[in-house]
C-alpha cells in the first residue's frame, strides 16, 4: 500500500493504518519533549466578598470558567495526560466544592476573590498529580497554570513559577 506523505488533494481513506503493519509500537512515541495540554471547565456559584465596598459585598453569582495547563512527558503511546484524566480530577477533587455552591461556605476560610479561588484550584490539582493516583510519576505531570475567569473578560491566574 503506497501512502502519500505530502499534503495535497483531498482523498477518501481506503484503509486504516494498522499497528504492527503500517506503524510500529516504537513509533507511537514520536518525541522526548515536555508537552503542555489544556482543558477547560465551567461552573456556576454564588459568593460575596468581605471587607470590600462595592457591589461584590452582596451575595451574587457567576458562571466561572477554569482553564488548566498541565505539562509532562509522553508515555509509550504518545500521551502526556489523558483529557479524561483531567476530567476525572475535576469531577472528583474540585467541582464538588464549586459547582452550584455558596463558595464562602464550601471553600477554606478565605475571602472568595478570584485570586484566592484560583490558588485553591491550583493546589487541589497539583495534589492530585502528586498523589500518583491519576498519572504515572515517570511522566512528571505538573500543573503549569490555572486560569479562573470570573466574567468573560476578567480572570485571575496561578502559575507554577509563582507558587514556589
Amino acid at each position: 500500500m503506497s501512502m502519500n506523505k505530502l499534503p495535497g488533494e483531498f482523498v477518501i481513506v481506503e484503509a486504516l493504518q494498522k499497528l504492527g503493519a503500517d506503524i510500529t509500537k516504537e513509533q507511537l512515541k514520536y518525541h522526548q519533549r515536555r508537552v503542555l495540554v489544556s482543558k477547560e471547565f465551567t461552573f456556576d456559584a454564588a459568593h460575596h466578598l468581605h471587607a470590600y465596598e462595592g457591589k461584590c459585598k452582596n451575595l451574587h453569582g457567576h458562571t466561572y470558567k477554569v482553564v488548566f495547563g498541565i505539562s509532562g512527558f509522553t508515555n509509550d503511546i504518545g500521551i502526556t495526560v489523558d483529557f479524561g484524566t483531567l476530567k476525572q480530577i475535576w469531577r472528583e477533587k474540585i467541582e464538588p466544592y464549586l459547582d452550584h455552591r455558596y463558595l464562602n461556605e464550601t471553600l477554606p476560610a478565605m475571602n472568595t476573590t478570584a485570586e484566592n479561588i484560583v490558588v485553591w484550584i491550583y493546589e487541589q490539582t497539583q495534589l492530585a498529580f502528586e498523589s500518583g493516583q491519576y498519572c504515572p510519576r515517570e511522566l512528571a505531570a505538573r500543573v503549569e497554570f490555572v486560569r479562573l475567569y470570573e466574567t468573560p473578560t476578567s480572570y485571575a491566574e496561578a502559575r507554577r513559577e509563582w507558587m514556589s
